[in-house]
């Protein structure tokens, strides 16, 4: 902020999310956490239970200087927490999408919870520690929980940095991601070669290339998996606009589309939680409403991509 108009509009947007911290948001609570446990799976390289539904930030939280869009992100923010979500993604790369948790972070509830997890997205050694000590700056906390490599950029050198900021106790946890389905053979033979808690990678109903050869050599290695995409940046819902939520999804305690996709993903024995974005709170309670309940087994899997395939 480097003048008064700046701090005038963080003042107002401030004291109106105070106001949401207290407990004024727009829309109904629906307390999925009040009445079921939240689904939970282990890091395999520790143990620690993690949420299975946490929370992207590509393409919805890049929107500092609009008052508006920071009321509603707050609200997003809220309604995450307060449906026992914890871990939250974002990268450099996503605009102002770190700058914009960080200030929302400021005021939120229920922030004890937060596994935070970024990115490094740049060349060099230097250039690499800058930017994870910036985004440490921006999202306003002591340390990550995760910092990842973003679409393999430079990622022997920053391997290496990461290695020895985890030993130093200033990152928990090591990953490696990519993105649009490419880069899988590169990032296979890092998998194989290099001991790395997490690996993110794009997979839903309607992309299952992954099951071919990451998810399995994930299992085996002891990595946990972080899905990006599982609604195809929203194309999935394309193909079911107008046709019914089969009355078999109940089995598995899906009330719509997105939970029926989002369950399929977790429900993969290698995947351990999907980040799925949203800009919009009722989207966020139906994201959060898969964490609960039934998952699919492998049978109702097969079902799931049947019916999904003849649409």
């Amino acid at each position: 902020m480097n003048n008064r108009h700046d701090r005038i509009e963080r003042r107002d947007f401030m004291r109106l999310l105070a106001g949401l911290a207290g407990g004024t948001l727009l829309y109904p609570k629906i307390t999925f956490a009040g009445r079921r446990k939240t689904i939970r799976k282990p890091i395999p390289s520790s143990n620690e239970q993690i949420p299975v539904i946490g929370m992207g930030t590509s393409r919805t939280f890049d929107a500092v200087g609009d008052q508006e869009d920071t009321i509603r992100l707050g609200e997003v923010l809220e309604t995450f927490f307060g449906h026992g979500g914890t871990v939250i993604d974002s990268s450099p790369m996503y605009g102002t999408s770190e700058q914009m948790l960080g200030r929302l972070l400021q005021t939120a509830s229920s922030p004890n919870g937060l596994f935070a997890a970024t990115k490094v997205w740049t060349y060099g050694r230097e250039s690499g520690i800058r930017q994870m000590e910036q985004s440490r700056r921006l999202w306003g906390i002591e340390r990550f929980d995760l910092i990842q490599i973003h679409n393999l950029r430079d990622w022997k050198v920053h391997y290496q940095t990461l290695q020895a900021m985890k030993a130093e106790g200033r990152i928990r946890y090591i990953g490696i991601t990519t993105s649009h389905g490419r880069d899988h053979e590169e990032l296979l033979s890092v998998m194989k070669k290099h001991p790395i808690d997490f690996v993110q990678f794009s997979y839903n109903i309607g992309n299952r290339e992954v099951e071919r050869a990451l998810l399995p050599l994930a299992a085996d290695r002891g990595i946990a998996v972080i899905v990006n995409r599982p609604f195809a940046r929203g194309s999935l819902f394309g193909a079911t606009k107008g046709q019914p939520l089969p009355d078999w999804a109940a089995d598995i305690d899906s009330a719509s589309w997105g939970q029926f996709f989002l369950k399929y993903v977790v429900s993969h024995p290698a995947v351990t939680c999907a980040i799925p974005a949203t800009s919009k709170v009722h989207h966020m309670l139906d994201n959060m409403g898969a964490g609960f309940g039934r998952l699919p087994d492998p049978a109702m899997r097969r079902r799931m991509e049947t019916y999904f395939e003849a649409l």
